[in-house]
């Protein structure tokens, strides 16, 4: 495996300058530009084979320009025991990320969409963070559900929450963004209304390199 060239040599210094492009190709995705390397290294003040030297390709680039998703739980400190209430937390966290940053998440859904199956699977947009954090946020139910419902709740709220289904209700729906964001919560809250009062389908099944 080939070591990433800001590993080496004057890391600091070559750290501040892929932060630089990055912060760049940010700027000029919130703008509504997908940019290539030559446009990010230009508005970072970069000469381009440099730009090229920390990302070899427009899509290495836009991956690491994605809304920073490393974040282990997306619950506050004194968070509630009451699964509803845990559920809201999250979905509210979740939501105002989306719709902060939809710009770059709608970029990235693109790129999703467009990339082979390696480079999906690399893309932030696919590492299935967002269903750690809505399943532990339905963590109280277990004991009263079994961890494949939990799970399968899990994916089926995270089918109906996320910048796919923010792009679908704006875009086709015709809702705004706060209509949209008000109805992917209530659907997380029927949808575990129903789980808790009706059997969950045996349908879904964990499938590596699912969705976040």
């Amino acid at each position: 495996m080939s070591t990433p060239y800001e590993a080496t040599g004057r890391t600091e210094q070559k750290r501040r300058t892929r932060d630089v492009l990055v912060a760049a190709a940010r700027d000029l995705v919130a703008s509504g530009i997908t940019p290539t390397v030559e446009q990010a290294a230009a508005a970072a003040v970069i000469s381009r084979p440099t730009a090229y030297r920390y990302f070899p390709n427009q899509r290495t680039l836009l991956a690491a320009a994605y809304p920073e998703t490393a974040a282990e739980t997306l619950l506050p400190a004194d968070a509630p025991e009451e699964p509803a209430a845990r559920l809201a937390a999250v979905i509210t966290a979740l939501t105002h990320r989306i719709v902060e940053t939809e710009s770059q998440q709608r970029t990235m859904l693109r790129l999703s969409l467009e990339a082979d199956p390696a480079e999906r699977a690399a893309l932030y947009l696919r590492q299935g963070r967002a269903i750690g954090w809505i399943e532990e946020a339905l963590s109280p139910l277990r004991g009263q559900l079994p961890e494949q419902a939990i799970h399968n709740l899990a994916l089926a709220i995270r089918s109906a929450v996320g910048i796919e289904a923010l792009s679908w209700l704006t875009d086709v729906g015709k809702l705004t963004r706060d209509e949209a964001v008000n109805l992917m919560s209530w659907t997380a809250q029927a949808l575990l209304h129903s789980a808790l009062n009706w059997t969950m389908p045996e349908t879904a099944r964990p499938v590596p390199g699912a969705d976040p």
